[in-house]
Parts: structure tokens; sequence; C-alpha cells
């Protein structure tokens, strides 16, 4: 397993416990202080466990799981998947920060952490696909297919 592999499903288990405490703090505020949580604070919830945890651990694993680029005519680049990686984790801390902080403050840095964070994970999602589109190829099973074989 490369290191960008590994990288990718341990931030994404730090960002599930991330929402797993957000999700614990609503419901004592819900069911023990008798308050509903801030709509804030239930977006930063579901947005650091769907993007942060979910696709982070797709992103992951489709890094070990993808064959090799082709040797000739590829445009992936490992050093790339290394920037994406950053901007997807930093992008996504941004996000939860500025949900989070605007459940209690109304600055607007923290409406603009959210826009930029939302921003920057938009464009890690399509530099993700653009590099490693050359790796979403037939490696054998195309042969199989040729020869009669289902799936």
């Amino acid at each position: 397993m490369h290191s960008i592999v590994r990288w990718y499903i341990r931030t994404s288990v730090v960002f599930l416990i991330v929402g797993v405490v957000l999700g614990i703090w609503m419901a004592v505020q819900k069911e023990l202080l008798g308050s509903y949580p801030n709509p804030q604070l239930v977006t930063a919830h579901t947005h650091v466990l769907l993007v942060g945890f979910v696709m982070g651990m797709i992103l992951g694993v489709a890094q070990w799981m993808f064959p090799r680029p082709p040797r000739e005519g590829s445009w992936y680049s490992p050093d790339l998947a290394q920037v994406i990686y950053a901007l997807f984790t930093v992008a996504t801390v941004l996000r939860t920060v500025g949900e989070v902080a605007t459940a209690w403050s109304e600055a607007g840095v923290w409406h603009w952490l959210v826009v930029l964070g939302g921003a920057g994970q938009g464009l890690a999602f399509v530099l993700f696909f653009y590099n490693i589109w050359p790796r979403i190829r037939p490696v054998g099973s195309h042969l199989r297919e040729a020869k009669g074989e289902k799936f």
C-alpha cells in the first residue's frame, strides 16, 4: 500500500472521529439539554462524514485499487496526487471549521472559510479524476470479455 493511500485512509478515519464527536455533542444538546442543534452543526456533521470520511476513503481506495497508469501516453502524476490529497484535506478542514464556527459567530471570515473550503473540495475532486483518468482502464478483463466471458 503506497503512502498516499495510507494518508487518505488515516485522514478519513480522523474525519470520521470528528463527525462522531459532533454527532454526540448534538445528541447531548437535543436529548439532555433540550435545545435543537444549530443547523450549521448539522451541516458540519453531515459534511465531515460524507465528504471527509466517505469520499476520502473512496479516493484513497481508488488510488490503491486502480491499475498503474500506462507507461506511455499517460498524464497521471504521483506529484499531482500528493497536491490533490493536501488540497482535499485542507479544504475539508477549512469547511468543517467554518461551519462549526458559524454556529457561534456570524463573523464574515467563517462564512468565507465555508465557501473557500467547499470550492477547494470541488477543485480537489476535479483534479483527482483528471489525474486518475488514465488508470481507469482494462487490465486483462478486455481479453476475457473478447473470449465471451460475462461479468
